[in-house]
This record gives C-alpha cells, structure tokens and sequence, in this order.
C-alpha cells in the first residue's frame, strides 16, 4: 500500500469493492469517521473486504448518521491467504491474543476447547471482531478466517482428514529447555498449524495424546513458564522467522 495512505483510516467492509463504485457505510463506521475522526466531505479513506484488495474512497455524502463513499482506485492488490493455522484455547486476554495471531500472519484462527479452558463458551462474532479491528490497524488485507469451537479431542481425531500433511507445532511447558529454532527448521516448506493452550496448561493426558500423534512437533519456549498470550507472540515470531513469510 503506497505510504502516503498510511495515516488514512482503514475501514473492513463486507460488501465487492471495484473502482467507481458507491458505497453506504455501517453507523459504527460513520460513527468512528464522523464522530470520533472528525472526518467530512471530500476526506478520504482506505477500504478493504478481504477478497478484492484495498481501494482508496472519498466521503462523497456526509449526514448525521449516514456516510457515503465512492471508491476512486484500487491502492494494494489482495495479497493471499496466509498458510499459518492457529489453534487456540480461549483466555481471559481473548482479544490481545486474538489481534497479536492477526498481526502475526495466521490465515485461520481456530478455538479449541481443552479441560482447563476456564470459559469453554466463546462468541466468534467478537472473535470476528478483534481479527478485523487488528487487520484495520496493521494493514493486513487477507483477513483471517475464524473457525468454530471444537474440542482437542476432536480435533486431533481429525487433523489428518481436515488438514492433510500439516505438521502442527506444540508448545509443550514440560518440555527440557531447547532450541524451537532447530525443532521448527527441520519442517521449513511445509504447512504449519501452531496450538497454544490456556492460562491452566494443558492436562497430563491432553499432553500425552499430542505427543503420541506423528504429525505433531513439540517445541520448548525456554526455561520459564510464559503466559498464553506470551506464548502465542513469541512461538508465531518463530514460526514465522524461520519457517513462514519474514
């Protein structure tokens, strides 16, 4: 995206976006550009849906509670989804986790319901929610798919079926302390999926079961205990680093 659109808000639409067109923005939207923004008629913005790239849109009619906008050009191609699953058990810090994973280049975000999960019910919509505000902030034009709620066991019992050749990287606490580096190189030019469990960790059984499972590469993050939310930038960065898009 050119720099000199980079100080114009970014604003996710679920509607086709091609040049010329015209488009009726959502009262959240008028809202954050009118209100909050203090943006009026002539101003522009950036507008992206995840599918036809981004496009740059001028305020064509400003009312109190309406906004219009007409796309004048597209200013970045869609870039592809990313090929980085990322399974997660729900945590308090929901939303940070959720907005770092987007930031970060994941492709689909996954809930997985494990035994210590201290709130097994999760509302996708906010999850939808945390994802698309990160990619408004970061630029990110391939928006991340949020998949639904499904238990560890299941998802295990059908990893080969649903995701093939997929090597899912685990980080195991209880592991000795080694180099993720080294344990993640080794699957460079392959698909990755990255499970993080929650605050609880997972349980002796739930850890014994990834372990015993072929396509499952466990990786330690060091000699101290990090938060899940610590532990899902730190183990994306190096995913990502050694064996991802940076």
């Amino acid at each position: 995206m050119p720099r000199t659109h980079k100080f114009l808000p970014r604003l996710f639409v679920d509607a086709p976006l091609a040049a010329g067109g015209e488009l009726e923005l959502e009262p959240g939207q008028v809202n954050h550009l009118i209100t909050v923004l203090r943006r009026r008629q002539g101003d522009r913005c950036v507008l992206f849906n995840g599918s036809d790239g981004a496009f740059l849109a001028e305020l064509t009619a400003v009312g109190k509670k309406s906004a219009r906008v007409t796309l004048i050009e597209q200013s970045a191609p869609q870039t592809p989804q990313p090929d980085l699953w990322f399974g997660f058990a729900p945590i308090k810090r929901l939303d940070y986790q959720v907005q770092k994973a987007t930031e970060m280049g994941a492709g689909v975000l996954q809930p997985v319901i494990t035994r210590n999960v201290q709130s097994p019910r999760i509302r996708t919509d906010k999850v939808r929610a945390n994802v698309i505000e990160a990619a408004q902030q970061c630029e990110v034009i391939a928006v991340p798919a949020v998949a639904e709620p499904i238990r560890l066991e299941a998802l295990i019992a059908d990893w080969r079926q649903s995701q093939g050749e997929r090597v899912l990287v685990f980080c195991d606490e209880e592991s000795a302390s080694s180099s993720p580096l080294d344990a993640v190189a080794v699957h460079e030019g392959r698909s990755l999926g990255l499970l993080i469990g929650p605050e609880g960790g997972f349980t002796a059984e739930e850890r014994e079961v990834l372990l015993a499972q072929d396509f499952v590469c466990p990786i330690s993050l060091g000699p101290r205990i990090l938060r899940a939310d610590t532990a899902t930038v730190a183990a994306l960065a190096i995913i990502q680093a050694v064996a991802g898009d940076w």
